[in-house]
């Protein structure tokens, strides 16, 4: 195996990041504090430790990519060697470069493209990404030629990578902030948003922790379109001007409704080997903890309703052989989700594992008792629409902070149902099923407060737009 140092892309970024890792530093001037001097003296702080800790950290970091596999798709290109073929011709002052974190952020960015290039007719949207699930979903969604993965936020990276895409308005999605990125976009003068942004209740403190920093780095925004009006004010609170911060709702909203096709159901029926009002209970991006619980609310389920059907389908699927030891433990078959996908392959255990990304949203289409993750643990939850619009009551439990809108919402047309524990959750859940007129009508409202919400993609597209007639020097 070549060395580090015997590799000509790592040589030529070590030499290439030799003198650019020490930010300039003014002479040395009496010391005169003002608060401007303090915001930069920490950005600076920030700028040269993680260069420090970068440099140092490259070469392993570079032989342990070699040695596992990980992390090495797409590793020259967070280091700033964007291959030209993925930047195509046109003026770049209608390049637009989003930045979407992973799956969720890929989606929103389509969503929201949609009506840009109606409203910016000719422009160019690059998107970078950065994990490798949301890489090949941006290849699906924009093409091979659009998608990059987004450079690691150390300055050599950020200037050669924003050198090749060269935008002509720069834009992160939801709680996407990096220092030295956003620093030296607004350095070259390219106009930078913060679009579709999210800070929630239970992330506000951390980044009040570092409000000096943040605060610097959010004057250079020149836009925020929030989601809600309580991420406005928690923007506003991190040191965002508020003349500069505008709410227009969420885009996932939008998503959702354009999903939920019936023929997926009926596809899930038939994959589930489901009978007609056969119970299905769904236990969706499931964490740590929460299996127990879910299968102690099963087993009471079970009882009164032998049919049920278990189907688990956890956040993160490296847990999978974890889960299924702990369903076998209860005395349970179990059948993963690959398996069943299989030609010839029956659905015949009471517990369903799904160990694939991607399935999740389809499979909410046949539950009947539905439940939410992540939020019988202090995780914040998980997206309660995503069953609603399938006209499904959902089920979830105390922690809910990273998506209080939509609880709010659920709860307002009573059909969102919290529960603290598995005692309080078999007993709602028993209830429901027991009543299923009142279960349905749940449902309904549920998806009808969906439907109702429309129309944010657009209107986060139109502040993009304006930014760029704003900044169009043609």
């Amino acid at each position: 195996m070549d060395s580090p140092t015997s590799n000509p892309i790592m040589v030529r970024y070590l030499t290439m990041i030799g003198p650019s890792v020490q930010p300039e530093v003014s002479k040395a001037e009496p010391c005169r504090w003002s608060s401007l001097d303090f915001m930069s003296f920490l950005y600076k702080a920030y700028a040269t430790l993680g260069s420090g800790i970068f440099v140092a950290g490259l070469p392993p970091f570079w032989l342990y990519t070699r040695l596992t596999g990980r992390f090495r798709k797409g590793l020259k290109e967070r280091l700033g060697f964007v291959p030209l073929q993925e930047i195509r011709g046109g003026h770049p002052s209608r390049r637009i470069w989003i930045h979407a974190a992973s799956l969720g952020e890929v989606r929103v960015a389509r969503s929201i493209t949609n009506h840009l290039v109606k409203l910016v007719p000719g422009c160019e949207v690059i998107l970078s990404t950065n994990t490798d699930h949301g890489h090949d979903l941006g290849r699906k969604l924009f093409g091979s030629g659009s998608v990059i993965y987004a450079p690691f936020d150390f300055l050599p990276s950020v200037r050669k990578t924003l050198s090749a895409v060269k935008p002509g308005v720069m834009v992160f999605l939801e709680t996407e902030i990096w220092p030295a990125w956003i620093t030296e976009t607004h350095r070259r003068g390219t106009p930078c948003a913060l679009v579709h942004g999210r800070i929630s209740a239970r992330s506000i403190g951390k980044y009040l922790a570092f409000r000096p920093l943040f605060r610097d780095v959010l004057k250079k925004f020149n836009t925020f379109s929030m989601i809600t009006e309580e991420d406005g004010h928690r923007i506003v609170d991190m040191g965002a001007d508020p003349k500069r911060v505008e709410v227009n709702g969420n885009a996932k909203h939008d998503l959702l409704a354009s999903q939920a096709d019936p023929a997926i159901e009926t596809r899930m029926q038939k994959l589930l080997n489901l009978k007609p009002f056969q119970p299905v209970f769904v236990g969706g991006s499931t964490r740590e903890g929460e299996e127990e619980v879910l299968l102690s609310v099963y087993k009471k389920l079970s009882k009164e309703f032998p049919e049920t059907l278990l189907v688990i389908a956890p956040r993160h699927i490296v847990r999978t052989s974890r889960i299924e030891a702990l369903v076998r433990q209860q005395g349970l078959e179990v059948q993963l989700w690959t398996d069943l996908v299989r030609p010839g392959v029956e659905r015949t255990a009471p517990v369903v594992l799904v160990n694939t990304f991607g399935e999740l949203f389809k499979i909410y289409s046949v539950g009947t008792i539905v439940f939410c993750g992540a939020s019988l643990v202090p995780l914040g939850g998980q997206n309660p629409l995503e069953p609603a619009v399938w006209g499904k009551m959902v089920f979830y439990g105390p922690s809910m902070e990273d998506f209080a809108e939509a609880k709010k919402l659920l709860e307002q047309e009573r059909a969102g149902v919290e529960v603290k524990d598995a005692e309080a959750f078999a007993e709602q859940a028993l209830f429901f099923l027991n009543h299923q007129e009142e279960l349905r009508e749940g449902g309904g409202r549920a998806r009808e407060a969906v439907l109702r919400c429309q129309g944010a993609s657009e209107r986060h597209a139109r502040v993009i737009a304006r930014l760029m007639r704003d900044f169009d020097p043609s």
